[in-house]
């Protein structure tokens, strides 16, 4: 048997071609790369989600290995895979008389310390090393911010703009437009007939992966055809994709980020989460295709839109992975409100008769993917008004979304949606009533509930929910700056007319997995 050196770790989401690893090839080097049922089995995953990620995961080692390096790929059915990270390491390292084990830094923390666990048991020297994808490190966040109660995103945006010159003038200190943020002007309904470009698919046959899932007993959610299983699963397809959003999408993209859309289920959104949060793509690459872009076709694209994506890039998602280093494992536990209500079960099948939920949770269900709004002011929104436990609502979002990892999940979930962290991450609960529904799509305009109604059997649940959740959460949100006009428009209401809503809210919950 081959003998090496050297064994290097690669996870599920560290498909980075263009990690320093690989510059040159070495025989002293081993790789390995692992489908475990200890990654399929921590939560339910969408099925299409399981399936991504492994097909991935093949492609990339098949890439990794033509490109002449060594590479051990355990299958999931593999009889020598003991389906857990340090097990099929320590086999490997016996077997090859390995002298040093390597990895590169986690973005879980369930996975990190499991790593951290394994290093420390083991009798050879060890070493984890930078992924070499995000802009900023695991720490920075939390140093800037340090001696701070609440981390405000948009310095923390500020800060990557100036370190890295993104959208900045000369002299380094000032942005482009004199204006850092342009997220008022992207908050635009879709106007009826408006043409949406078709979308940019990559159909492949998956039914060899489906059946090997099917017959290893993995529990999943959600549905998929899996001969027509259509994500990017490359690095070639993700650039392609990108490609094609810059060119095609990325001029619509902030006018109607927001939009919610009976007919439409990706809009002007890029659909590059999975590539980037698998490391594909690094969030660089993107952030300079999309400014490459604007820069040659400035007419096309106006800079509200070009900010707006940037922001999502190198704002938020970097920010939110902070947060997640910052406070993790802490922040897994965190529930403010100290909700406690179950998920309603229509949460598994959308079959639920608003119409809102019942599209964002249907095509959740059928794609694994819904956008951030219908995450946060439809299924979210809803969650929070109820009074889900934080826990409840983290394990659907974690599972059916194809770009749900922890660090980015559980930050815009417990943190951003939930208000579970009491503020770490969001100034204030992003509750809305059938207002902003209406407002931002269609949805209402076919529902079986009526928006305008706040009482009675027709009334829309998120009206009565709205004023509920804010009655009894006044101990802590009354002081908020930014929530003290919900609270004078409640105390100016009739008295007859507040018991009545709170009543149909009493309800509604009382009766929720028939609403």
């Amino acid at each position: 048997m081959q003998k090496f050196s050297t064994l290097r770790l690669i996870l599920g989401d560290q498909l980075n071609v263009q990690h320093s690893w690989f510059e040159t090839t070495s025989d002293d080097v081993l790789y390995v790369m692992m489908e475990l049922h200890s990654e399929t089995d921590y939560v339910q995953h969408h099925v299409q989600k399981v399936l991504g990620f492994f097909a991935a995961m093949r492609l990339f080692a098949k890439e990794v290995r033509d490109r002449g390096h060594h590479i051990h790929y355990f299958k999931l059915d593999d009889s020598d895979n003991q389906q857990v990270f340090a097990d099929n390491c320590h086999a490997l390292i016996d077997a090859y008389r390995i002298e040093c084990f390597e990895y590169q830094l986690p973005d879980e923390w369930r996975v990190d310390e499991h790593l951290k666990a394994f290093c420390q048991r083991l009798n050879i020297p060890s070493k984890a090393v930078e992924s070499e994808h995000f802009y900023s490190n695991r720490e920075a966040l939390a140093t800037q911010f340090q001696g701070k109660k609440t981390f405000l995103m948009e310095a923390f945006y500020r800060k990557i703009r100036e370190k890295y010159q993104v959208l900045m003038e000369v002299d380094g200190k000032t942005p482009l437009t004199g204006q850092w943020n342009y997220d008022e002007q992207n908050r635009k309904k879709l106007p009826k007939g408006f043409v949406i470009p078709a979308y940019k698919l990559f159909p492949r046959d998956l039914s060899d992966l489906y059946q090997l899932i099917q017959n290893q007993g993995i529990v999943c959610i959600g549905t998929v055809d899996p001969k027509q299983f259509d994500w990017p699963l490359t690095r070639a397809e993700s650039l392609d994709l990108l490609q094609h959003f810059v060119q095609i999408r990325l001029q619509h993209f902030g006018d109607y980020q927001d939009a919610l859309s009976n007919e439409h289920w990706l809009l002007f959104h890029s659909r590059l989460s999975f590539s980037m949060n698998v490391k594909l793509i690094s969030p660089q690459e993107v952030v300079d295709a999309a400014i490459a872009f604007w820069q040659k076709q400035p007419q096309l694209v106006p800079y509200s839109a070009l900010e707006g994506f940037v922001r999502q890039i190198i704002g938020w998602r970097e920010y939110m992975r902070g947060v997640y280093w910052a406070k993790m494992p802490v922040y897994q536990t965190l529930n403010y409100f100290d909700h406690q209500a179950p998920l309603p079960s229509w949460y598994w099948t959308g079959e639920t008769k608003m119409h809102c939920l019942h599209k964002a949770i249907t095509q959740s269900l059928e794609r694994a993917y819904a956008h951030h709004i219908q995450r946060l002011m439809v299924t979210g929104n809803f969650a929070l008004l109820l009074g889900v436990h934080p826990d409840e609502v983290d394990a659907w979002y974690l599972g059916i979304y194809m770009d749900a990892i922890e660090w980015v999940e559980i930050t815009n979930t417990r943190g951003m949606s939930q208000f579970a962290d009491g503020g770490i991450v969001g100034t204030k609960p992003y509750v809305s009533s059938a207002n902003y529904v209406h407002k931002m799509g269609d949805h209402c305009s076919t529902c079986h509930y009526d928006r305008s109604l706040r009482h009675g059997p027709k009334a829309c649940p998120f009206n009565s929910l709205y004023w509920d959740f804010y009655d009894r959460h006044r101990d802590k949100l009354r002081s908020n700056p930014r929530i003290g006009m919900a609270y004078q428009l409640w105390d100016k209401m009739d008295p007859d007319e507040r018991a009545k809503t709170l009543e149909q809210a009493n309800i509604y919950k009382n009766k929720v997995n028939q609403l």
